[in-house]
């Protein structure tokens, strides 16, 4: 049986104590690999803690990948701990066709909803707030506002970066490391002067055609690497012939894939087994996970300065705010300054200042919070509505818990109509929604049985008429 000493508990929660708690016993292999571990009531009853302070931590080491379940069964220990016996200890050394398809999403045409939209909550940018910072930042850096800032941006906002990312992501990270880019096309760019055109960059099939098409265009090779319920295939990515690797970790896009902890140390293991290659964690939409706490970033866990993580601004605060950033290894940070450090940063100053400000003063966290508590309610009504709706005979509802999509899938293929016939069905009456195979790279790819709901430009007030419209579409169209 667990038995653990909550006097040492200190500031952390029940949960996240009886968490750490388990975590550190299955790395130093004081909890073996496919342990049974004490049901939810009998550790509940023997720690004298509630069923849900157990139900929660159990859900989080499942979600890392540190425990299993198997029903009417019970909860097992993964074999985590041997994987990370095999970590390369090296230092970081100098750096010495498959086309993604793109995505033909109609630009211009208005839709009653339209599910592909990387829009924010309408109305939710915090004006007031904003503007009032901004009149301060007119006030007191005036003289700051007419320098040039270096191509690493403004000490500043740098600051406000690494100290959010201590809060929310329990990131460390020095502002020498940090580098202001105007979106993460930019930042996807100025990688690819950086690192060399000669690179051979990989990207996660299905994913993301935007960065895959930006290193593309910019004279590399780019490779798509299969993607399966654990995350990115670390073993194809082996037989790639990349060097360096794009992966969304914490929340894959469109799958809704989350990488555990097991296939998290594999990666690090590809990354390390030879001096030029690195990953580059983009942790998009990071900030919306709905269960448990946020999962730890992989550049959290790298030891030998192989993860270069990116992330924006754009989905919290707005689209058209284009104000990303990348955390570099130390080492790299260096190397990024003698080559490129002519460049000036692609952001005003005067907008930088303004987002330092917003953070520092405890805005941007508030605003956050709010976002968060608001998709979660709208999601909540879609879900319901679907649920409600003659869309639940057809499909189910997956990978719901954590960013701003989720897949609508169907639960048999005995239809008589496809996905893709749906599809089009739904376009015509006004509801744009893309299929889970429209992000393969392949050009034949198979079609998909599940939809991607991207619902974060959906307005609240019209989900339950979205669904009638979806579901009258599916009646007509399903009825012989």
């Amino acid at each position: 049986m667990i038995t653990l000493d909550f006097e040492k508990r200190g500031s952390q929660t029940l949960t996240d104590f009886l968490y750490f708690s388990i975590k550190n016993q299955i790395l130093n292999k004081s909890l073996c690999e496919n342990e049974k571990l004490p049901s939810k009531r009998s550790l509940s009853a023997h720690l004298g803690i509630s069923v849900i302070t157990v139900q929660n931590a159990y859900a989080q080491l499942i979600d890392e990948g540190f425990i299993y379940s198997i029903e009417k069964k019970g909860f097992f220990v993964s074999d985590i701990a041997r994987h990370l016996e095999k970590s390369d200890k090296k230092e970081q050394e100098s750096f010495s066709t498959n086309t993604p398809q793109k995505n033909q999403a109609e630009q211009n045409q208005n839709y009653f909803a339209d599910f592909t939209s990387n829009a924010a909550a309408p109305g939710k940018f915090p004006f007031t707030l904003w503007s009032h910072t901004m009149r301060q930042v007119l006030a007191s850096e005036n003289e700051k506002l007419l320098m040039r800032t270096d191509v690493f941006g403004t000490i500043e906002l740098r600051r406000a970066i690494c100290q959010h990312l201590k809060a929310f992501r329990n990131m460390n990270v020095n502002e020498n490391q940090v580098i202001i880019g105007a979106g993460t096309e930019s930042l996807y760019s100025m990688l690819v002067q950086f690192l060399g055109s000669n690179q051979i960059f990989a990207v996660e099939n299905p994913g993301y055609h935007k960065a895959a098409e930006i290193f593309r265009l910019n004279g590399t090779k780019c490779v798509p690497v299969k993607i399966d319920a654990q995350g990115l295939i670390v073993n194809e990515l082996k037989t790639a012939g990349a060097t360096v690797v794009h992966v969304s970790p914490s929340h894959h896009f469109p799958s809704g894939v989350i990488m555990n902890f097991k296939r998290r140390t594999e990666l690090l293991e590809w990354a390390n087994s030879t001096q030029n290659r690195l990953i580059i964690e983009d942790d998009y939409d990071s900030e919306f996970r709905f269960t448990g706490k946020p999962l730890p970033t992989l550049q959290s866990i790298d030891k030998n300065g192989r993860v270069i993580y990116i992330n924006t601004f754009s989905k919290t605060l707005a689209p058209s705010f284009r104000i990303s950033y990348m955390i570099l290894p130390p080492m790299l940070a260096q190397k990024f300054s003698q080559k490129l450090g002519f460049y000036s940063c692609q952001v005003s100053s005067f907008e930088q200042f303004t987002l330092a400000r917003f953070i520092e003063q405890d805005h941007y966290e508030k605003h956050l919070n709010r976002m968060k508590n608001y998709y979660k309610s709208l999601r909540n009504n879609l879900i319901t509505a679907i649920e409600n709706s003659a869309l639940s005979k057809i499909f189910t509802i997956r990978e719901e818990n954590s960013g701003l999509h989720f897949l609508l899938t169907m639960k048999s293929k005995t239809q008589t109509f496809s996905a893709r016939e749906l599809q089009q069905k739904w376009k015509s009456a006004g509801i744009n929604i893309q299929l889970l195979s429209d992000y393969f790279y392949e050009k034949k790819s198979p079609d998909s049985e599940s939809f991607v709901v991207n619902y974060s430009g959906i307005k609240r007030d019209l989900v339950n008429e979205i669904i009638k419209k979806m579901s009258k579409v599916l009646k007509a169209y399903s009825t012989p």
